[in-house]
Parts: structure tokens; C-alpha cells; sequence
């Protein structure tokens, strides 16, 4: 090979050199990532959106079910926790966009307590710690509305029971967005809480754990990278997990007897409502059909109660057990 060959074949291996690195430059450019190409997860705006299309959808027409399973069991000091029985949740909701860009989610939420051997849903059990059988009071959080925008979101307010700071300037909604491998990328949120109990003692003997509640709720989100970062998708099916920690559940009738329960769950949201649990289904529709539906737009102006605050405004005091 001559001088003149030796550079001919030489620039022409440079430029397919170049043509390679450019084309592997420009994939890695369009490649999803934490940053884009559509939402940036190091932004207030980037997070709320991608909140809203995991738990909503930007058509506002568009019904978003949000389902857990999972295990409830009791802690308690000098003792191995023990499993005391299974739930189901069912969560409906629809968005609405705001002029300011934040949306609106109009949602309802039924938590149905279930057998650990069957999976049913169960109206009685038997507790393990006093023997006596108890009715299983199933909850009904009918709204629970959530609101989505550039800012951290405000802790619960449970009809004004925990009180918020309205006065702190808030920080931007930037969640801790990060890759876990498999094209998958994961986020934590945890609330504390501790605020004055609306099941007081002296008037919920059996049901109250005392004057004030601990409670701790415990969020993973895990979404596809391509999914989030694809334009297309108004909504994004995604899964997780939910846990808390709360006192005794007031339809146990443990009343102040040391330790809580810990309810561990797989989170999934579906845009089909058919992937929904049939047994879950079916029983709501048998015993309260409205929610299946996501709440019309006047629940905004209602309470958001968890579900010890449901359990003082529909039950009763049980009487106190009796003496053998």
C-alpha cells in the first residue's frame, strides 16, 4: 500500500469512526433517563406529572384503579409479631387539570379485611389475644381526594385532628427517583405522623388505644423508565408497596393493651378495572357499589378521613365485655 492508499483507507476509516460515535452519541442522547427526553424527576413538575399518570390519568375521562394486597400483623414487646390476617384495597380515581398546571384527584378508597388461609373477605374473627369473636368493620374512605403539584405535598389533615404547618415555605416535589437495573427505576416516601386520636377513651373504652395516634405510612413506587419518559402514555400501570404502622384497629376491641399492627402490601395500579381481584370486585359491588366510581367533583369540598376517623362517625361504642 502506497503513501496515498495508506491515507485514503485511513480517512475513510476515521469517518466511519466518527459516523459510529455520532450515531452512538445520538442514541445515548435519546436514550430515557432520570432527566428526559419528556419528564425531568429532578423537577417539582417533572415528579408531580409522573404522579398524577402513575395514580391518574391526564385524560380526564379516564378511570385509574389503584389495588394492594398484603398481610396486617401484630407487634408487640417480648414477643414474636404474629399474622393475623390479609387485605384488599381498592382504590378509584379520575384527575382534573387546575389553570395553574396541578391536578386534581377525585378518588375513593375501601380497605377489606380477608382470611390468610382463603383469601375471602371476612364479617367476623376471632381474636387471638382476648378469644372473643368480633365483627370486622371494613372501611369506606369515601373521599379521599389528592391534590398534585410542583411542591412537597402537605402531610393529612384528618378533618383538622393533625395539624399542618401552613406557615414553611415549601420545597420543590422532587422525589428520590433512582434506577434499580432491568429498566426500572423506584422511589420511597415516608409520612410520620402523631396527632390526637378522634376515638377518645372515655368514650371509646374498648375500641380506643388512648388519647393520641402513631401512625406511619410507607410508600415504593417503581415505574418503567421507558414508560415514564414515553409521551404518549397519558396513564403508566405501575406497581410498589404500602406499609403502616397504626395502633390496634379499633374493631379488634384491644383498647389500650400494649402494641399496633403493621400492614405490609404489593401496590398496583391498572387502567382495565378487570384486573382488579374478582373477589374484591364482587364484594364491593354487592355492599357498596359507589365505589366502583371514582367520587363526583363536590367531593372536593369534603373531609378526607383515614380510617380510624371513619370508624368514630358511623360506629357505636361496644359495650364493656363481660365479667366471668
Amino acid at each position: 500500500m502506497d503513501r496515498r492508499q495508506f491515507f485514503a483507507t485511513s480517512a475513510a476509516a476515521a469517518a466511519a469512526a466518527a459516523a459510529t460515535t455520532g450515531i452512538s452519541a445520538a442514541s445515548a442522547a435519546e436514550a430515557p433517563s432520570l432527566k428526559g427526553p419528556y419528564l425531568d424527576l429532578t423537577t417539582g413538575k417533572g415528579c408531580m406529572l409522573l404522579q398524577v399518570r402513575m395514580n391518574g390519568n391526564l385524560d380526564e375521562t379516564k378511570t385509574k384503579y389503584g389495588t394492594a394486597t398484603g398481610i396486617i400483623s401484630a407487634v408487640r414487646a417480648g414477643e414474636k409479631v404474629r399474622d393475623l390476617f390479609g387485605f384488599e384495597v381498592l382504590g378509584v380515581a379520575k384527575t382534573e387539570k387546575q389553570p395553574d398546571g396541578s391536578y386534581r384527584l377525585y378518588h375513593r378508597e375501601t380497605i377489606l379485611y380477608t382470611d390468610l388461609a382463603t383469601g375471602n373477605v371476612i364479617d367476623e374473627y376471632t381474636n387471638p389475644y382476648t378469644s372473643e369473636r368480633v365483627k370486622v368493620v371494613q372501611v369506606y374512605n369515601d373521599p379521599w381526594n389528592e391534590y398534585f403539584e410542583e411542591f412537597e405535598p402537605r402531610p393529612p389533615t384528618y378533618g383538622g385532628l393533625n395539624k399542618v404547618d401552613t406557615t414553611t415555605p415549601r420545597k420543590p416535589f422532587i422525589q428520590n427517583w433512582s434506577h434499580i437495573g432491568g429498566g426500572m427505576i423506584v422511589s420511597m416516601r415516608n409520612i410520620n405522623l402523631f396527632y390526637p386520636s378522634a376515638l377518645k377513651p372515655e368514650q371509646w373504652p374498648r375500641e380506643s388505644t388512648g388519647t393520641m395516634n402513631q401512625v406511619s405510612e410507607c410508600y415504593t413506587y417503581a415505574a418503567r423508565i421507558e414508560d415514564v419518559q414515553n409521551p404518549k402514555l397519558g396513564s403508566i400501570e405501575n406497581t410498589g408497596t404500602w406499609s403502616r404502622v397504626t395502633p390496634w384497629l379499633p374493631w379488634m376491641l384491644m383498647g389500650p393493651a400494649p402494641g399496633h399492627v403493621l400492614y405490609q402490601s404489593t401496590v398496583a395500579h391498572y387502567d382495565d378495572f378487570n384486573k382488579v381481584k374478582k373477589t374484591v370486585r364482587d364484594y364491593i359491588g354487592k355492599n357498596a357499589p359507589h365505589m366502583l366510581e371514582a367520587p363526583p367533583k363536590e367531593s372536593w369540598q369534603k373531609k378526607n378521613l383515614s380510617s380510624l376517623e371513619v370508624y368514630a362517625e358511623t360506629q357505636k361504642p361496644q359495650p364493656a365485655k363481660p365479667k366471668i
